[in-house]
């Protein structure tokens, strides 16, 4: 894949000896349901979202020891402002512990760290701490850890048109060489392979705008648990789910490449 610099990526191919045969090389995962497992033992909903981060980080080691390439992890969604001011704030709070405590030892590991989303409307120290995480790990060689921090798939996509409109009027770019592939290189996730398998927790069995374009041909496993919950044995299930599916992508042949 291309990034917006024209810079090509390298980008392991499944089956590789960076990327385990039948390991997806990205997964992406909606961690969903931590009110829910909080309000179901009579705790506070904070409670599931601090059970919610022991369990990103479960997920962060497993998917390293399994050999996935990519994480991404839909932590906050731009909708997600609607909810309490309370909790709105105890979550900010959460990922600034998160980034203070775990940073160094994603870094240790060798794990790179990308953050999607919007950052213009968050405080100037969380977002110094986003730059400061992608700053320390950016030469990282190991798994790539995409957090989808204030993140809204619709709203990337208006963004990556409207830049493609604004080089069209600037007369760099004619209408007719916009494709598909162009378009993507300007989304967020640009240099990024799009996710051949999301996991979405709860029960829950929609999307809810995340990688709304790069998920057009992932697999996707809706696991009846919440994030809380989520461990190594449900990363496997989930990848086993996935090793059981036929890969097309719209032709009749079977493909096992990611």
């Amino acid at each position: 894949m291309s990034r917006a610099d024209g810079v090509q990526d390298s980008v392991p191919e499944a089956g590789s000896p960076s990327c385990p045969a039948g390991v997806p090389v990205h997964v992406g995962i909606i961690m969903d349901g931590n009110g829910r497992w909080a309000t179901s033992r009579k705790l506070p909903r904070v409670e599931g979202h601090r059970r919610g981060v022991e369990a990103l980080r479960r997920c962060v080691r497993s998917a390293r020891e399994i050999g996935i390439r990519f994480l991404t992890i839909y932590s906050f969604s731009s909708e997600n402002w609607s909810r309490p001011v309370s909790e709105i704030s105890e979550l900010m709070g959460l990922l600034r512990r998160f980034l203070r405590h775990d940073l160094a030892e994603l870094h240790a590991a060798n794990v790179r760290v990308r953050i999607i989303g919007e950052r213009a409307s968050l405080s100037r120290d969380l977002s110094a701490m986003l730059d400061e995480a992608e700053a320390l790990t950016a030469a990282n060689t190991g798994l790539t850890l995409v957090v989808a921090f204030n993140y809204g798939s619709r709203q990337e996509i208006a963004e990556a048109a409207a830049r493609l409109a604004a080089e069209v009027a600037a007369g760099t770019l004619r209408p007719e060489e916009i494709t598909a592939d162009l378009l993507g290189s300007r989304l967020l996730t640009a240099g990024i392979p799009d996710p051949d398998l999301i996991i979405r927790t709860s029960g829950e069995q929609r999307l809810s705008n995340f990688l709304l374009w790069q998920a057009a041909y992932a697999e996707l496993v809706f696991l009846p648990i919440y994030w809380p919950d989520f461990d190594h044995a449900a990363l496997l299930g989930a990848l086993q789910e996935y090793a059981r599916r036929d890969r097309r992508f719209g032709g009749l042949t079977a493909r096992t490449g990611s």
